[in-house]
């Protein structure tokens, strides 16, 4: 997971923070991710995110079942490659 480090947070923006982390029974960093990601509007629960990523799987299904069916042709071109 990546990290981020913010310098020359101001006081007022850092308390109000503190502020919602002890309301809501989350840490500082988690309290800050949540605000992330209500501000960039996505989701930072993982059953989310996954069941985002699996629909766009289902609708990007880019896989040929042709080329699947015979493991030689894989095989022969990850040798030719």
């Amino acid at each position: 997971m990546s990290s981020l480090q913010v310098r020359e947070l101001p006081e007022n923006i850092y308390y109000q923070l503190k502020k919602q982390a002890d309301q809501d029974h989350r840490s500082l960093a988690q309290q800050a991710v949540a605000v992330l990601a209500k501000g960039l509007g996505v989701s930072s629960s993982p059953k989310e995110r996954r069941a985002q990523l699996l629909q766009q799987i289902a609708q990007e299904s880019v896989l040929d079942s042709t080329i699947l069916s015979d493991p030689e042709v894989l095989i022969r071109e990850d040798r030719e490659r």
